[in-house]
Parts: C-alpha cells; structure tokens; sequence
C-alpha cells in the first residue's frame, strides 16, 4: 500500500497499470514520470527548475491539452478528453494506452533543432542537439496541436482526434501531424550542419 492506496487505486483512470510501461529511449528514461497518481492533478507544486520532469506524463498530456481556445483552464473537460481517448487507443492498439503515449512522446520528439547566431548584423542558423526534456515538451505539444488541428470545423471528436495521433505517432507514421513536424525541424536542421 503506497499513500494509503491499494495497487489497483492507482491505476490510470482506474484502468492502465503504469508499471507495465517501458521507455525505450535511454535519453527520455529520466523525464518521463511514470509513478502512479490517484488523481493526476499536482496543483503547479512542479514550478521549480527542472520540476517538470516529476509530473506524470499523463499528466503532462492533460496540461497540455488545455492551452488553446475552449479547454483553456477547463482541467475536467482536458481530462475526460484523455479519458476517452485512452479508451479509443485501448480498443484500436490492444496496447496498454500509457504505453502508447510514451512510445508516441519518443518518437515525436525531435533530436536537432537550429538557433540563429548573429556573427556582424548576419543571423546564421546553427543546428544543436535538443535537450531530453524540450524534446519531451515539443513532442507532447505538437502530439495535442495535431488532435486540435485535426478536430477543428470535423465531425469527429477531439477525443477520436487524439487518440488517432497518438496510434499513429507511436507507429512513428508520417501522417501524424507531431511526427511529421518533427522530420520537417530535423531536416531544416540537417541543412544548418
């Protein structure tokens, strides 16, 4: 018993075992949080440096899905939105979800990006290596612009949205919105070398 919980109380959404999940990617293992909450809701308690990395990455999702338009502050309409996507991912992939979002996060986040330098009045672009922890957050962020994107003036709902971009992205397929702007800043990149 961890906080006073059962093993089956934390669960995700009382369903997905978290324990389960593997991180493939060595660079990511440190900042994907996969330790179990009873509510995914840390309250900002993550605010200092380098906090992020603590929150759980379902979590994570959730926040993110909040940032634009109609779900700006609504935490319960972002996470019945995860919710129902988890299930859709459940009955498409036959995976556990959280699986699903982590191999997603991995391959959708990309590894170069370019900074502009300035050597006399000339920007020059540069390409640079991305931290772990902005290729976790660019993932994630592009992972939830797709789903908006591909839900907006649609029929579908942003859930069957969001769960389609992230079967997709964890098959590392080009027609998920995330992967392909990770091919597209990468090579942008490759041509600043």
């Amino acid at each position: 018993m961890k906080y006073g919980f059962t093993e089956e109380e934390l669960y995700v959404f009382g369903r997905y075992n978290p324990k389960e999940v593997e991180v493939s990617d060595p660079a990511l293992k440190n900042y994907i949080c996969l330790e179990p909450r009873f509510i995914p809701h840390t309250h900002g308690r993550h605010t200092q440096p380098f906090g992020k990395q603590k929150v759980f990455i379902v979590e994570r999702l959730i926040n993110k899905m909040m940032r634009k338009e109609h779900n700006t502050g609504k935490k319960l309409l972002a996470y019945s939105i995860v919710k129902d996507a988890f299930e859709i991912v459940e009955k498409k992939a036959k995976k556990n979800p959280i699986q699903v979002l982590v191999d997603a996060v991995i391959n959708a986040g990309p590894r170069e990006e370019i900074v502009r330098l300035k050597y006399g009045g000339i920007a020059v672009p540069r390409s640079v290596d991305t931290s772990s922890l902005r290729r976790l957050d660019i993932a994630l962020r592009n992972i939830c612009e797709g789903a908006r994107r591909a839900a907006f003036k649609s029929k579908r709902s942003i859930a069957a949205c969001l769960a389609d971009e992230l079967i997709a992205a964890s098959k590392n397929d080009s027609k998920s919105y995330a992967v392909a702007k990770k091919e597209e800043i990468e090579r942008v990149a490759k041509s600043a070398r």
